[in-house]
């Protein structure tokens, strides 16, 4: 590791300072779980294939709710059979050392990070979770679980009349929709942690970015917040990347180009040394 980069988390871990963790798509591959803006997330209904910007949409979920259930139904399936990596466990660590000065926001809906033990509290799931859904019609605002039948579904599986009464909501018996945030749709505190994402960005020294290119809007601005208030980038990932190349053109960025899987153990390593 880099002499320089070393220094600043030894100093860091012995400071009071605020550390947060970006997480995207990056850490998930590692598990085996595709990006779903691939090959792996098209879609095809009838004889018309759908890419995956075009299925997760609140436009197509009133078009073919179905469909779209079908295809999130898979997605969980995919999801269930992969296991957090040692990325998603050193996170794990990194937050019993650090606490409340520490909290990890994450774009991945796949449910890994609160499988392998981070806090519900300190983890922002800034675009849901595949394994929740919630009324479509937005008479409550709670989320429920996925019911245990309708997970580990392959690609072939169609939407039952049986499997339609389970996609109920509870308090008013209409239909249930997957608990993540769709591309024609925006951000929000309630679902999405927005304006606490935000806050917290604004107190940050340190900022680990794992794994994401920053496609989305609510990341690219908890990156700007800590750049432009001087705080420190670490930007690991296997190739280079817009915030790779923001975090090397900052006074106090790094570029680690790792799987996270490798690049995390080793700063959590620093940390308990230090601490």
């Amino acid at each position: 590791m880099d002499q320089n980069l070393k220094k600043i988390l030894q100093d860091f871990a012995q400071s009071s300072s605020r550390i947060t963790i970006l997480t995207g798509a990056g850490i998930s591959a590692e598990s085996g779980i595709p990006t779903f803006r691939g090959p792996e997330g098209y879609w095809t209904v009838g004889s018309k294939e759908y890419h995956p910007q075009e299925m997760a949409t609140y436009s197509m979920f009133m078009q073919k709710p179905d469909e779209v259930w079908r295809w999130y139904l898979y997605r969980i399936g995919v999801c269930g059979k992969a296991e957090p990596n040692q990325g998603h466990h050193s996170l794990v660590e990194m937050e019993k050392l650090f606490k409340n000065r520490f909290t990890l926001i994450t774009q991945n809906v796949d449910n890994l990070h609160i499988r392998a033990g981070s806090g519900l509290e300190n983890t922002f799931q800034i675009h849901g979770n595949v394994f929740f859904m919630r009324c479509s019609n937005e008479c409550t605002l709670k989320i429920y679980p996925i019911p245990e039948d309708l997970t580990g579904r392959t690609k072939d599986q169609i939407v039952t009349e049986k499997d339609r009464r389970l996609l109920k909501c509870p308090e008013c018996g209409r239909r249930t929709r997957p608990h993540v945030l769709w591309f024609d749709e925006i951000y929000n505190e309630h679902y999405y942690r927005y304006q606490s994402s935000l806050k917290v960005a604004k107190e940050t020294e340190l900022l680990i970015v794992v794994g994401t290119s920053g496609a989305t809007n609510l990341p690219n601005q908890v990156v700007w917040k800590v750049e432009n208030n001087g705080g420190i980038i670490i930007d690991i990932n296997i190739e280079q990347n817009p915030f790779s190349d923001l975090a090397l053109k900052s006074q106090r960025g790094f570029f680690i180009k790792q799987p996270s899987s490798k690049a995390l153990p080793s700063i959590l390593q620093i940390f308990q040394e230090m601490t």
